[in-house]
């Protein structure tokens, strides 16, 4: 271990790095990101919230791939306009239901929305809108799967399991330079 208690570059660990939003976290195995986390009340939270979700890795040095990742992600929550499919994610044990949900996030650009109701489309039906609503609240993947960018039918934010809820959303949207259903930012002035 380093003097800060990190351990030296691994093909397995967990990093916590730092946003526009606060200090983020992300895991990997030999097959990719396993989960990223968005920020806690504070980096200590964060990084507590990591260690109790992936008990068996250590926090340690991300080998370039994940330092790579890390730094798309910080750079997409201060608003570059990055769609991050390049990061490799490893869903192994992420039910397929959910990860025909996260595939059609992924392909949201950044400044676009769509509805829980366009994305159960996408699926097969607008009955599938809750199921959509479910997987995305179960993601592990958060800012990389942008449940973000999936808002309620009337434009409203709809559920956010984040830390932060329905205000968090809105500050990625505001970022991003994104409104309802692909318009301009929430926040913009006429």
């Amino acid at each position: 271990m380093t003097d800060a208690g990190v351990q030296p570059e691994c093909p397995a660990g967990f990093a916590v790095f730092e946003t526009v939003i606060g200090h983020c976290s992300i895991a990997w195995g030999e097959r990719g990101i396993v989960g990223v986390q968005l920020p806690e009340r504070d980096e200590a939270l964060t990084r507590a919230r990591m260690q109790a979700s992936f008990p068996a890795l250590a926090e340690s040095l991300p080998p370039t791939h994940v330092q790579e990742a890390m730094h798309a992600t910080a750079a997409m929550l201060a608003g570059a306009p990055l769609d991050l499919l390049e990061i490799v994610l490893d869903e192994e044990g992420v039910p397929e239901f959910h990860r025909r949900v996260y595939a059609i996030a992924r392909r949201i650009r950044p400044g676009e929305t769509r509805t829980y109701g366009e994305v159960a489309e996408a699926l097969g039906g607008k009955g599938l809108a809750r199921a959509v609503g479910q997987a995305l609240g179960r993601n592990p993947f958060a800012p990389v799967v942008p449940c973000h960018r999936v808002l309620a039918a009337d434009g409203r934010p709809g559920g956010f399991s984040a830390p932060g809820g329905a205000l968090a959303k809105m500050r990625m949207l505001h970022n991003e330079g994104a409104g309802p259903g692909g318009t301009g930012s929430l926040f913009d002035e006429f």
